[in-house]
């Protein structure tokens, strides 16, 4: 796809926290765990609330509660600048400057620089803030002001569409931990304490109204963990892997959000990539590429809200013969609240170990706690040749349906006789691959509910890809917009900015 020439995929969490504000573990822990897993990151902190529903009895604990917050991060905000600096490594990793700005009139916001450089911005209104930024923007550092969580209802901290502009905000947050806001019938409904999701805050009627507006996935992390696992992500296609190279991607909207699995969704359309505004024209050549993390349940491609293709599951069927898979192995389960510490080694044994991508989660806490852990950092991994090892942590699943494991994803290079061989907590390990494409394999550590892993089904390249091409007319009365969903069966998701094609002239 010609457009995708010159770019490359990235992958990071720009919208998360710790305890600079009122979350949990150490900027440096933040850090630690965001170098772990993604390519450029931002922890953002706890700045003002102009709104604050003081005077409401049975919201003093939360008045307080985030007052404190505020204070915490006014101490704290050098240290917070001197992480930024020190983290970031250009070509390696990427870090921004940012912080988070609430308001129940006009919706949650962060704020970012583009220069490590700048503090936060306590005013009321929507229209000082953006005043404040152009005066910043002005003075040479560059802005972005983009609303998070916006699925809620306007006046309850959701987005306000009547006061949204494109200026500073190319695109908005649609997944987090609070869920997904990109429609009603979209994934992860809104379950926090905050309320449901509201149609009229929804990214889809967005786009109806008009606005041309990006995607991204954030994890809202509260637990030094940016990137954890499965809350959200931003995939950015960027010239390369500098504050340059991402300030830029994010600007001209060549944004994926994407729930966990690092899914890398390639869109085109008449050769311009995803985010691109068109001029008119009456016949629309869409291209989509897809390499996922899991097997692909179904590629949707929506025009105007409403989908007009879908590309189910596998395509070309595979011919029997090992090739290049993707096996999900992951570590957990036993007693609810148990912590149980992981080490594992492993090795690809008579193939080879293309690339590696680690799953790992942090702690779930929002709200204050009476002890706080010693290290919010647990996990880590590190890869020689064919080899993988990895550390971390888990504390059995909170309910049947909410997933405290850890995992890592392995791709292979295999054939009939590959295998994964090696050791978890001190059990011996060996997996026929060729075995894994047919079922999964579970490993005990001990006897009945005792902690266990689990060595997901391989999942063949004719699986966990899809690549297709269709052609679309338009009627030019109406400016356009198309943007594609991905749907894995392990329900990770990928959402693509759009591309608008304006009226006719």
């Amino acid at each position: 796809m010609g457009a995708y020439d010159n770019l490359q995929v990235y992958y990071g969490d720009i919208h998360n926290h710790c305890n600079i504000g009122y979350g949990h573990g150490s900027i440096e822990d933040a850090f630690r765990n965001a170098r772990m897993q993604l390519d450029f990151a931002c922890v953002t902190v706890h700045g003002h609330w102009g709104d604050l529903p003081d005077g409401e009895a049975h919201l003093a604990p939360i008045v307080d509660f985030h007052e404190m917050g505020f204070e915490r991060t006014r101490a704290m905000w050098p240290q917070l600048v001197s992480a930024v600096n020190a983290n970031h490594v250009p070509d390696e990793f990427v870090t921004f400057l940012g912080f988070e700005w609430h308001s129940l009139t006009y919706g949650d916001h962060c704020i970012y620089y583009k220069k490590p450089e700048g503090d936060v911005i306590r005013v009321r209104e929507l229209e000082e803030l953006r005043q404040e930024l152009r005066r910043i923007q002005a003075a040479g550092n560059d802005c972005l002001l983009l609303p998070h969580h916006i699925g809620y209802k306007t006046g309850y901290r959701g987005a306000n569409w009547d006061t949204y502009t494109p200026e500073f905000s190319p695109i908005v947050e649609i997944m987090s931990m609070h869920g997904a806001s990109e429609s009603a019938e979209a994934p992860y409904p809104y379950l926090h304490t905050m309320g449901p999701r509201d149609g009229n805050s929804l990214y889809q009627h967005a786009l109806s109204q008009g606005h041309v507006v990006g995607v991204m996935g954030s994890t809202d992390h509260h637990s030094g963990h940016p990137g954890s696992y499965g809350h959200g992500r931003l995939a950015a296609w960027s010239t390369d892997l500098t504050r340059n190279g991402i300030w830029e991607a994010i600007s001209q909207r060549r944004t994926v959000a994407l729930t966990g699995d690092n899914i890398a969704l390639k869109f085109g359309l008449n050769d311009a990539p995803l985010g691109s505004v068109l001029p008119y024209a009456e016949e629309r050549v869409i291209d989509v590429d897809v390499v996922g993390g899991g097997s692909i349940d179904y590629v949707d491609v929506l025009h105007n809200n409403q989908v007009i293709h879908r590309w189910n599951g596998l395509q070309t069927p595979a011919d029997g013969t090992p090739r290049c898979v993707k096996v999900h192995i992951e570590v957990g389960w036993a007693g609810k609240n148990q912590t149980i510490d992981w080490d594992a080694a492993l090795e690809v044994c008579d193939g080879e170990l293309v690339s590696v991508e680690p799953r790992f989660r942090g702690h779930e806490i929002v709200a204050p706690q009476d002890v706080e852990e010693e290290s919010y950092a647990f996990s880590a991994w590190q890869r020689h040749s064919n080899r993988v090892m990895f550390q971390t942590q888990t504390w059995g699943n909170a309910t049947t349906t909410t997933a405290s494991t850890q995992g890592i994803c392995l791709e292979i290079d295999c054939n009939e006789r590959t295998t994964i061989e090696g050791s978890i907590n001190g059990t011996p390990v060996k997996v026929d691959v060729t075995d894994l494409l047919v079922k999964p394999r579970s490993v005990y550590l001990g006897a009945f509910r005792t902690p266990a892993c689990y060595f997901h089904r391989a999942v063949d390249v004719n699986r966990y890809t899809a690549n297709f091409q269709l052609t679309h007319h338009g009627t030019g009365h109406q400016r356009d917009w198309y943007y594609v969903r991905v749907r894995q069966h392990n329900n990770q998701w990928a959402w693509s900015s759009p591309i608008w094609i304006e009226a006719r002239a």
